[in-house]
């Protein structure tokens, strides 16, 4: 085998467990890095954005602690039966209900009658609004996730594991003893010396 196939085999053949598994992890947080990028081209692009739900109002359709991606959209575009998250001044939290009545007016203005799915009544005021956030999915449970991770005791913790990864992965390592052995005492051909066949007596 030649030296440089046989140096390559024992590097690879060298990876502790340890390096193996901080490369994966690298790649894994990579493949993550783009997902993040790739979500935050859309959420620009189509005006997307994240909601948490904090309080039972719209169970159990979406129950507390789900996580809701929503769109911004004209208002005089919904429908009864969308949930939608609407403004309620500076002083107030946005309201996440389900439409049951939407009527648009000449000046473009939409009167919105909402009502969450727990309630036994409609809100008690209207909301007169020329765009709201339709809500398209959500996932149940994942606001409490992000709300742990978003602890800065956690995110400090996993800043320094991911950056001990990242040291441990690209620590310049040592070459292996094949390579220190071909590289001190090279190995060379014999040489052969052909004589006459009087014995170079002449």
């Amino acid at each position: 085998m030649p030296t440089h196939a046989r140096a390559t085999h024992a590097r690879t053949k060298k990876r502790s467990v340890p390096t193996i598994i901080g490369d994966c992890i690298l790649q894994v947080l990579a493949a993550g890095g783009v997902v993040c990028i790739a979500l935050v081209i859309c959420a620009v692009a189509f005006d997307i954005t994240l909601i948490m739900f904090k309080t039972g109002s719209m169970s159990p359709t979406i129950p507390t602690g789900s996580l809701a991606v929503v769109r911004e959209v004209p208002a005089d575009s919904v429908e009864v039966g969308d949930v939608v998250t609407v403004d309620r001044g500076v002083s107030e939290l946005p309201v996440t209900h389900r439409v049951v009545s939407a009527r648009t007016q000449d000046n473009g203005i939409t009167i919105l009658d909402l009502k969450g799915d727990a309630n036994a009544s409609a809100d008690p005021a209207v909301y007169e609004v020329t765009t709201v956030r339709k809500v398209l999915w959500h996932v149940p449970g994942l606001a409490r996730v992000i709300v742990y991770f978003s602890n800065p005791l956690v995110l400090g913790a996993i800043t320094l594991t991911m950056a001990a990864l990242v040291v441990a992965v690209f620590w310049p390592r040592n070459t292996d003893g094949d390579d220190d052995a071909d590289s001190a005492d090279p190995k060379t051909e014999p040489i052969q010396v052909l004589l006459p066949p009087d014995g170079g007596r002449q």
